[in-house]
């Protein structure tokens, strides 16, 4: 069946593709009563929120699609902050044409998701508009902080290490590559990552900052950190990890793996002297295995690269559109 603007009338036929498609693999306590709203136990702690909008195109992709996309997206901003997420709402703009068949494996990606993650989708919408069978989601993510968690970009100060959860780029080399037809074994690393964040604090590391790397790429984010810290930021490029496929792409289209996105990357500020410790914590959650300290805070302004032939370039945030649509 293909997608029509009847379907989003809000009539029967609309009632069929919420329960056929959306409710069936989305269903919970919450979403089931289909309310005008949610109504949610409050959490202890403060409340987090977040919103984000995804329009990747394609939309199934090695390693992930927007469904799956969506979900890492909105956890992983949460959890930068130091929550613990519990609950998505998602809001689906669905485009003339799109196969109800694609939308199914979607909607199912992002229930499977969701469930890794352990968040619930307790509220939702769905338009149809004109196109050619595109996709585009909505979330907005709540969580909870615990009192005790003091995260905040502006929280980096002299002395800290930078640790990366693990190798730069694979996300935006991946939706380059099947954009431009290229045959490879590259695959995004989009992914939740609360398993990392929660063994971090379960074994009381000091984390300062946590910043997830996507669209502008490690440049942008460390300059936004170091700005609103007041702080200056040192990376060394031999310690940037980097996967071979990724270093063979930039090298043959000349790109910069500083300023190219991913979907499953923190960026973590610790203390010098807890840096190793993080590391191993890091190195030994689900998805961070190629982790490494790839830099320092110091007191000064502005991000230095250490460059791997003993030069010093400055490092600024991705100017122009870089790779549109990447998430």
């Amino acid at each position: 069946m293909k997608i029509q603007l009847r379907h989003g009338a809000g009539g029967a036929d609309t009632a069929r593709l919420i329960g056929d498609i959306f409710a069936e693999r989305l269903g919970n306590e919450v979403l089931n009563r289909m309310e005008d709203a949610a109504v949610l136990p409050c959490p202890a702690g403060e409340l987090v929120m977040t919103t984000d909008s995804f329009v990747v195109q394609p939309l199934t992709f090695a390693g992930g699609d927007i469904g799956r996309l969506a979900v890492c997206g909105t956890v992983n901003d949460l959890l930068c902050m130091g929550a613990r997420p519990l609950y998505l709402t998602a809001g689906f703009i669905l485009e003339e044409g799109l196969d109800s068949a694609l939308l199914t494996r979607l909607v199912e990606s992002m229930a499977r998701t969701a469930a890794e993650a352990g968040v619930h989708i307790v509220a939702g919408d769905t338009k149809v508009i004109e196109g050619n069978g595109g996709l585009y989601i909505n979330t907005t993510g709540l969580g909870a902080r615990p009192a005790e968690r003091e995260v905040s970009a502006a929280n980096l100060r002299p002395g800290d290490a930078l640790i990366l959860s693990g190798t730069l780029g694979d996300h935006h080399a991946t939706i380059l590559s099947a954009r431009m037809g290229l045959e490879s074994e590259l695959q995004s690393d989009c992914a939740p990552l609360g398993g990392m964040v929660e063994a971090l604090f379960a074994a009381e590391a000091e984390v300062h900052a946590m910043r997830d790397v996507t669209r502008g790429g490690l440049a942008t984010v460390a300059c936004e950190l170091a700005e609103a810290s007041g702080c200056a930021i040192e990376l060394t490029e031999d310690a940037l990890p980097v996967s071979a496929g990724v270093r063979a792409l930039t090298g043959i289209l000349g790109l910069d793996v500083l300023t190219m996105g991913n979907e499953g990357k923190l960026l973590i500020a610790v203390p010098e002297g807890d840096a190793l410790r993080a590391l191993e914590i890091v190195q030994a959650s689900p998805y961070g295995g190629q982790a490494a300290v790839i830099g320092a805070v110091r007191e000064g302004n502005g991000v230095t690269l250490h460059t791997a032939i003993g030069g010093r370039r400055a490092v600024a945030s991705l100017r122009g559109e870089g790779l549109p649509r990447i998430c």
